[in-house]
């Protein structure tokens, strides 16, 4: 089983290795209830979705109706409008077939027009916490991806006393000078603010380039079960940080297992090691 740590202030004791429902995307129904499977034999207890997900909110909806006791349930919208988000937050609980969710976040929020747009009058921060008030949500979180997204989301927390973020946090990433201290400095705040810090990106080996995509992840990733163990204990190292898994269900056993196994992280210099061997790279550059 995979260990559980608090999911930031929430009262909820999340498993470390929550599920990136991204994965549902382009499955099918029966695919889909397979992973439900593999989750709850590792017991993972946090979900984590999004409305721009293809058909995954759809694909949850079915397991709610046994299951929904068992799940932190979070998903996102890209809406930067208040009517837009709204409207998209009743879409999803519809689709996922619940009354509410755990956690609705403002998903990629790293533009600075959007977030002009959604943090200020008639934007999606104001249906956000309509909602909350409403009990339609119990928590609001912000996410985002590239090279800009520690610094935007500090600036989101500057604005707005979230209860999550998440982010890219993988080795090469973090390699990066500008990113590591920028990702430094918001994690400073989370912890302050006991704030939770969720990951993406984790098994990111490179970019695909010109490469024939072989899995549904957008970027190479790694598929060795010892590789996967290496990557994962190292985010794993980080203490409070919580690793999403990746947007493949095929990978997904490897993951949980690698997780389920872990105890420490690997040193700085077998990760160098593997960073040069493996020819590892940025995702965001």
């Amino acid at each position: 089983m995979i260990k559980k740590q608090a999911f930031g202030r929430t009262g909820h004791k999340s498993t470390r290795t929550l599920f990136g429902a991204a994965a549902l995307s382009k499955v099918t129904q029966a695919e889909a209830d397979h992973t439900l499977e593999v989750l709850l034999k590792y017991g993972v207890n946090h979900i984590d979705t999004a409305a721009s997900y293809g058909e995954a909110e759809l694909r949850i909806g079915p397991w709610m109706k046994q299951h929904r006791q068992n799940f932190f349930l979070a998903t996102k919208t890209e809406e930067r409008t208040y009517q837009g988000a709204w409207d998209e937050l009743h879409r999803s609980l519809e689709r996922l077939r619940v009354d509410y969710v755990d956690l609705w976040q403002m998903h990629l929020l790293v533009n600075p027009e959007d977030w002009k747009t959604a943090m200020g009058p008639g934007g999606a921060l104001e249906a956000f916490i309509e909602a909350r008030e409403q009990g339609l949500v119990r928590f609001l979180g912000v996410t985002g991806h590239g090279v800009t997204v520690p610094a935007m989301h500090k600036r989101s927390l500057e604005r707005f006393d979230f209860d999550s973020v998440l982010l890219p946090y993988n080795y090469t990433m973090m390699q990066n000078p500008q990113y590591a201290a920028d990702f430094e400095a918001l994690a400073a705040i989370c912890q302050e603010r006991n704030v939770a810090m969720q990951a993406i990106k984790t098994l990111v080996r490179r970019p695909w380039g010109d490469k024939t995509q072989t899995r549904s992840t957008w970027y190479e990733p790694f598929e060795d079960q010892a590789n996967i163990d290496q990557v994962v204990h190292w985010a794993l190292g980080r203490p409070g940080i919580f690793l999403n898994t990746a947007g493949d269900i095929h990978l997904l056993p490897k993951v949980l297992d690698a997780a389920s196994r872990f105890q420490s992280a690997p040193t700085e210099e077998a990760m160098a090691e593997m960073a040069t061997k493996l020819e590892m790279a940025p995702l965001f550059v």
